[in-house]
């Protein structure tokens, strides 16, 4: 008799096997030997395995095959409270997984474990199996107790089976099996793993997604761990709420009660499944709070936040000190040019003011040695030559000059060497002219020096000795270039000599006050009233003959006029009763004069006294003063 070690259902006896006894080992847990032989259809079954056949699978239960493990946990409206009842004896208070010998499993148990060991617990346990023990019993009443026992056992194995084959009933009864769900607040850092571990897994049965991820060790990079508490921050649950007290639906009076009975039923479902959440929640912040591989990150992003902000701060510093650096090289570089510059222009300031004073001391010199050439007219030379001269020539050549004068004892002589520097001053201007213009004709050449000499002898008009001194009073001493900007600005085409010997010559003659009275009727207002005076002149109104001067200088008749005037006077020819006296004309006069020139012109009275004939300017104020109290005294009077 062939022996098949691999299938071991009947027990032998020890003379058969070499009088040894046989050990049976499977990868299950042990079972209790049966004291039974299989007979009938499982001698059948049995004979069949041991003969190698495989027995074709055809009942029922067998074709039911779940694909989707997930889909089964998923929650369902499908079953729910609504079909249950409630009853003192119900299916919760006997233990399905303890009935097929399962409770080792449990929730662990496949579909395939539940439907083994139903067949091998229904086999077991079946009434007509247990026929037997009704043998020894004496009574009918005893016996059929028995059979009553034997008979709700055996429903109740079926009952089980039935739930834990179905999916949605079996997420029901394993969601009211019993759990812990007690879950870890605090514990040492070195017992982490070992209090919240068992406590992820234990919660994990009910996730939607299986297989979980584990807690791991300490050692488990940090991308693992990161993924881990993603999942469980978005956990999903499956687990199910029945209460003991939710409302029976079968129970309901009407249509209306039961609809509040489902509403009432879904609140506290809500109500639990939140509990639930938060619970769950609560375990995942205990454990990322005391996580020592959470902490130990948190604290090398800490210092390397505080690593970038030192750097950020001593970078910042550097950058700071660097530029206060530069800036302060910057400003002692801008001191030390500063300080040469400084140098520079004192010393240049310094020569400069030297040569100016030798410029002057030279010119002077110059001027006392022309004297006597001048005081007598000699060879036509004129003070305008000499000023030309002195304006013209720089220190070298106005020394070289003196010292050929000086070196001539006869004053004819001198003079000659005076005529000389001219006409070589002019040969020099003809030649810039001639430069300046192209032209190469001898012909041109004197007509553009005749012109050049005409117009330097050009007198000033009055527009031209107004912008004069607007000119140097816009543009004050220290101006760059002064002198050809104010030529600029008068825009007659004066040169620079002609506008330096201007403001020693014309700018410092006072204005002819015979003049004054037309001077005022021209600047006046269009329309003002016209003062027709027959005072025209100073000269008529004082009765004092203006002398005329035969000489051809325009300037020695000026002076000679003047002269006479002074003499005149000096002679006691105008009394001071006689200019006291105002007539008609000359009040007219200061009153219009006083409304042409208001308070805020400058040098107001010397305007008005040159607007007024014959009069000066104290006369003015007191005459204005006697006015002004004149109508006073009147408006007083009224």
């Amino acid at each position: 008799m062939a022996i098949h070690t691999k299938f071991r259902l009947i027990t032998y006896s020890p003379e058969i096997v070499d009088g040894q006894p046989i050990f049976v080992s499977s990868n299950c847990l042990p079972t209790k030997a049966s004291k039974y032989e299989p007979a009938g259809h499982a001698f059948h079954s049995a004979a069949r395995k041991l003969l190698g056949v495989q027995e074709d699978k055809n009942e029922a239960d067998d074709k039911k095959v779940v694909d989707d493990k997930e889909q089964a946990y998923l929650p369902s409206d499908s079953y729910s409270s609504k079909s249950k009842k409630k009853s003192g004896t119900g299916d919760k208070q006997q233990d399905h997984y303890a009935l097929l010998g399962l409770s080792h499993l449990r929730y662990l148990a496949t579909d395939e474990e539940i439907r083994k060991s139903y067949r091998e617990t229904a086999l077991r346990c079946h009434p007509d199996k247990q026929a037997a023990l009704l043998l020894g019993e004496e009574t009918e009443a005893v016996k059929q107790a028995k059979m009553d026992e034997i008979e709700s056992h055996f429903k109740a194995i079926q009952v089980a089976y039935e739930v834990l084959l179905d999916p949605v009933k079996r997420r029901i009864y394993d969601s009211t099996d019993e759990f812990d769900d007690e879950i870890p607040t605090d514990c040492a850092p070195q017992d982490f793993f070992k209090v919240f571990g068992p406590a992820f897994v234990r919660n994990g049965r009910w996730s939607v997604t299986q297989p979980i991820p584990t807690l791991g060790d300490d050692n488990t990079p940090l991308k693992q761990v990161d993924n881990f508490y993603n999942f469980w921050y978005s956990f999903k649950s499956w687990r199910e709420f029945p209460h003991a007290d939710e409302f029976d639906l079968e129970q309901a009076e009407s249509r209306d009660h039961k609809r509040w009975m489902e509403r009432q039923n879904a609140k506290m479902t809500e109500k639990a499944k939140k509990e639930d959440y938060a619970r769950i929640r609560t375990l995942v912040d205990n454990a990322y709070k005391r996580d020592p591989r959470i902490l130990r990150r948190k604290e090398e992003e800490k210092a390397e936040k505080q690593r970038k902000k030192e750097a950020k701060v001593l970078a910042k510093k550097l950058q700071e000190e660097e530029a206060a650096r530069i800036a302060e090289e910057e400003k002692q570089r801008k001191e030390e040019e500063e300080r040469r510059a400084a140098e520079a222009a004192l010393q240049q300031k310094k020569v400069k003011e030297k040569e100016k004073k030798l410029l002057r001391k030279e010119r002077a010199r110059l001027r006392t040695i022309s004297g006597p050439i001048l005081s007598q007219h000699l060879l036509d030379i004129s003070d305008d030559d000499v000023e030309r001269l002195c304006m013209s020539l720089d220190i070298e050549q106005m020394r070289s000059l003196c010292e050929n004068m000086e070196g001539k004892q006869v004053l004819l002589e001198q003079a000659n060497v005076l005529r000389d520097a001219l006409s070589t001053k002019k040969e020099v201007a003809d030649e810039k002219t001639n430069q300046q213009n192209g032209n190469g004709s001898i012909k041109a050449n004197g007509s553009a020096s005749r012109s050049n000499v005409e117009k330097k002898d050009k007198p000033w008009n009055k527009e031209e000795i107004d912008l004069l001194r607007k000119g140097m009073q816009k543009y004050p001493k220290g101006t760059s270039r002064r002198w050809e900007v104010i030529s600029e600005y008068i825009g007659t085409g004066r040169s620079v000599e002609e506008i330096m010997k201007a403001t020693k010559t014309v700018l410092l003659q006072k204005p002819d006050s015979s003049k004054a009275f037309d001077t005022f009727l021209e600047k006046r207002k269009p329309g003002a009233q016209s003062i027709e005076s027959p005072l025209t002149t100073r000269e008529e109104l004082e009765g004092v003959p203006t002398p005329v001067s035969s000489t051809n200088n325009t300037e020695d008749s000026h002076s000679k006029s003047t002269d006479s005037q002074n003499s005149a006077s000096a002679n006691g020819v105008s009394s001071s009763s006689e200019q006291d006296v105002w007539s008609a004309v000359q009040e007219r006069a200061l009153v219009q004069a006083l409304k042409a020139f208001p308070k805020e012109t400058s040098q107001r009275w010397e305007r008005v006294a040159a607007a007024v004939p014959g009069k000066t300017v104290n006369q003015c104020k007191k005459k204005f003063a006697l006015m002004k109290e004149s109508f006073r005294n009147k408006k007083s009077a009224v």
